[in-house]
């Protein structure tokens, strides 16, 4: 049996519930146990997939809130106890952990208690879980290079270079994932995602772009679409906002993919935040990329994300100070008309893409259960 620990947000999840399919296809005979927070988006996800799944009282610390620290403090003692209470019951013979709060308590009993433990880091600039959990770990698998030298020296030798376990690409044709947004095949489309849970920030700056397009302050190619994912909390306010522009036929909201993997394949370029789950996905479908990184993420590790794309050619980073609707717009616009750009950046993309992330992760979780 293998617990998988990781949650909090769809970034730290979804690579979970990958490695842990690749790990049934190559033994059916595992149990494989999820453990995540009351709080985070596995709260939903797991019970909708059939999973066997734990949540717990374990809470992330919200740097923008005062007194996030000591309502943090006690919730992760509680999960502590009960993650403790619950791996005595389980035994599991190796714990899988993919970063963010939710994985601390599995994690820390795992060390504590010598049930192999394996990391899976996500993002350029490991997590500060990642970082106090290595020392344990029997493996490190990263998504990409540098992360070693990030870690305490001590641990480098355990670090192995994979990529970032994702969804597969869609098994649908182009035509079809178009027909299904209700897109014109002939559309340039731009995919907007603000993650998981949406951006406020990305959805305004759209918004803006959008209220200049329709007043005539910039243009719009006949031929540019928008599919929008605004995020489950934003979705009424931004189809309000839409409503008030006139509620133009070429911008297509929703509130969520449930299926990304159709999302990319029917855009041509996308506009996003530079989270490394999606942008891992970005790079398998081999699409070009306008990254805004998330300003207050954890150690910046989204600046980092989107700087090791934009380095290669992949994608174009554009940070978040003093950026404003007509400024996107206008970035997004030379984009959408130059074939030739958006061609030269999807080879990149696709050149630093890792498929079989997942399945050599996988591999390694068989290794540590024949030890």
């Amino acid at each position: 049996m293998v617990v998988f620990a990781g949650g909090g947000t769809g970034g730290h999840l979804y690579p979970a519930l990958a490695i842990a399919d690749a790990l049934r296809r190559r033994r059916p005979d595992v149990r494989v146990v999820f453990m995540g927070a009351t709080r985070g988006i596995e709260s939903r996800v797991l019970p909708e997939l059939g999973e066997e799944h734990f949540l717990l009282p374990v809470r992330g610390l919200d740097r923008g809130q005062r007194g996030a620290f000591w309502r943090a403090v006690p919730a992760l003692a509680g999960s502590l106890l009960q993650a403790a209470r619950v791996m005595r019951r389980l035994r599991p013979r190796a714990v899988v952990v993919t970063g963010g709060y939710a994985c601390a308590p599995a994690g820390a009993v795992a060390a504590l208690t010598g049930v192999p433990l394996l990391i899976q880091e996500q993002n350029a600039a490991p997590g500060i879980v990642t970082r106090a959990l290595s020392r344990w770990a029997k493996k490190i698998h990263t998504a990409f290079s540098g992360v070693a030298d990030r870690l305490p020296r001590g641990v480098r030798n355990k670090v192995c270079l994979t990529g970032n376990p994702v969804r597969a690409t869609s098994v649908h044709g182009r035509s079809q994932v178009r027909e299904l947004f209700q897109l014109p095949e002939e559309a340039v489309v731009a995919l907007i995602v603000g993650g998981s849970q949406g951006s406020e920030a990305l959805n305004n700056l759209l918004l803006a772009a959008l209220d200049a397009v329709v007043a005539h302050r910039v243009n719009r190619p006949d031929h540019l679409h928008i599919l929008w994912s605004t995020g489950p909390r934003h979705h009424q306010r931004v189809n309000s906002a839409l409503a008030d522009l006139g509620s133009p036929d070429w911008v297509h909201s929703h509130p969520y993919f449930d299926n990304m993997p159709d999302a990319l394949a029917a855009a041509d370029l996308t506009v996003s935040r530079a989270g490394a789950m999606f942008t891992a996905e970005l790079l398998n479908q081999g699409l070009p990329a306008i990254l805004v990184p998330f300003p207050n993420a954890a150690a910046d590790h989204q600046t980092h994300n989107a700087r090791a794309l934009a380095e290669a050619g992949a994608a174009l980073l554009t940070p978040q100070a003093g950026l404003t609707g007509e400024i996107l717009w206008a970035e997004l616009n030379q984009l959408a008309g130059d074939p030739k750009s958006l061609e030269r950046m999807g080879m990149a993309a696709t050149s630093l893409a890792r498929p079989r992330a997942a399945d050599q992760i996988a591999a390694s979780v068989e290794r540590l259960l024949a030890s």
